[in-house]
């Protein structure tokens, strides 16, 4: 494509590169007018780089906003705007974007306003609806498995609405939105959806790759860590534990004895509920029920921003259960200044939700424990816990860069899940004498 510039250069984009081999595919579908693209690829696969090109493109045949999305903005700079090609000494988005085509840079803002009108600019994904101004043209989603899948919900009817273009960019994390997004557009004749491992690219040698693997499990000191990292970064493993994962290995063992299946409500077992609550964040219910030292999670809710009295009306009094306990974090005992000082335990009780068993404050490290002891002695329901089981697969520790090392569980999405299910756990535990003792339902009972 030849552009003319006020000066008197001309101006190639792409300038000065092209794209990779295995890379001509998506490429040629962006450049015959696909409007939506999904590629789960290896490290170094060079996803942002073909992102970065394109949208150059884009911006300058079709005036408009152009957005590069990372989970947050601090990625975005470092991964994208402060990046440079190791190369060519180059920084990216000068590759991308040639300083001819510019009326200005705002580093502040990592945007670049190009001299047609069109704006590029990088932005978190965790921040989706506070973005102001005018709705974007196209949207690159660059680590998507660790993106709020939320904000594709939100800008989809606006890419829909002004015929814009998505592309999506990601390595595995686990069994997430981003994988069960991909398996259904992979058979989507409107969408282009690639998968792409290490070995089908070339990028690493075998014996790169090798040496890769023993590495990264020398680093974790775990052989089933060290390959979980591997067969996620560079074999795109969609069902490969996510890195740091707590709970991984005990699910896969679930799959192959084949107990993540139907598992069918039994009327005539009363259905606990274990509980995580959230104000401005998520509250995540199990349903759970319990014959000998079997137990089965049958259900599973989450919700956002709501209520709850509306959250009681969602979760319990719509299903077909016949209640036996309720099992609620401590923090259930906080007194709430917009309810009036009333506690959350309270405002549960009047909704009818008893008896409620209160937990005592404990160490999360108790709780993952419990979670591990009770996985191997649980039943899932597939279709109904599909979302909790998601949250337990990706449930991991949190990596502190600083030290390259894991550091405590991460508190983001898949937190409240497990949480929820280790409220139960804890309670099993609780009757061996092996957990902390919780508070009685009946002393607290107003």
């Amino acid at each position: 494509m030849r552009v003319a510039e006020p000066s008197p250069r001309r101006v190639t984009l792409p300038s000065g590169w092209a794209p990779r081999p295995y890379q001509l595919a998506l490429w040629r579908y962006l450049r015959e007018g696909g409007l939506r693209a999904d590629v789960a690829a290896h490290r170094r696969w060079g996803k942002d780089e073909v992102a970065l090109h394109w949208t150059a493109i884009a911006a300058w045949q079709k005036p408009g906003v152009y957005w590069h999305l990372l989970p947050d903005a601090s990625q975005g700079r470092k991964a994208i705007w402060d990046a440079v090609n190791p190369h060519t000494g180059r920084r990216r988005i000068d590759e991308a974007f040639p300083l001819e085509l510019r009326a200005a840079t705002r580093d502040a803002e990592m945007q670049i306003r190009l001299t047609n009108g069109s704006i590029w600019q990088i932005c978190g994904s965790d921040n989706y609806d506070r973005l102001v101004g005018a709705p974007p043209v196209g949207v690159v989603f660059s680590e998507w498995a660790l993106a709020k899948p939320d904000c594709w919900t939100y800008l989809r009817p606006i890419l829909a609405e002004n015929g814009g273009w998505a592309l999506f960019l990601w390595t595995p994390r686990g069994r997430n939105h981003a994988t069960r997004a991909f398996e259904a557009r992979a058979s989507d004749p409107n969408w282009f959806a690639m998968k792409s491992p290490a070995t089908a690219t070339h990028v690493f040698t075998p014996e790169q790759l090798a040496r890769e693997r023993a590495e990264l499990i020398s680093e974790t000191g775990s052989d089933a860590e060290g390959q979980a990292r591997f067969e996620t970064e560079y074999m795109v493993a969609f069902d490969a534990a996510a890195p740091g994962a707590y709970f991984g290995e005990g699910l896969k063992q679930a799959e192959v004895e084949g107990r993540i299946c139907r598992v069918p409500h039994d009327p005539g077992l009363k259905v606990d509920t274990a509980w995580d609550l959230g104000i401005d964040d998520y509250t995540a219910i199990w349903f759970f029920q319990q014959t000998g030292r079997e137990v089965r999670a049958i259900d599973y809710f989450e919700v956002s921003g709501e209520g709850l009295q509306s959250i009681v009306r969602l979760a319990l009094s719509q299903k077909p259960y016949v209640y036996g306990r309720h099992y609620l974090p401590h923090d259930v005992m906080v007194r709430e200044l917009g309810a009036g000082g009333r506690s959350r335990f309270e405002t549960l009780s009047g909704l009818g939700v008893r008896p409620i068993e209160v937990g005592v404050a404990a160490d999360p490290e108790e709780r993952i424990n419990a979670s591990r002891l009770m996985i191997p002695v649980t039943w899932f329901d597939a279709g109904a816990c599909a979302t909790g089981l998601e949250r337990l697969r990706t449930y991991r520790k949190r990596w502190v860069a600083a030290t390259a090392s894991y550091s405590g569980p991460l508190h983001d999405r898949a937190s409240h899940g497990a949480d929820a299910f280790g409220e139960y756990a804890v309670n099993r535990l609780a009757g061996t004498g092996s957990a902390p003792k919780r508070r009685p339902a009946a002393n607290w009972m107003s």
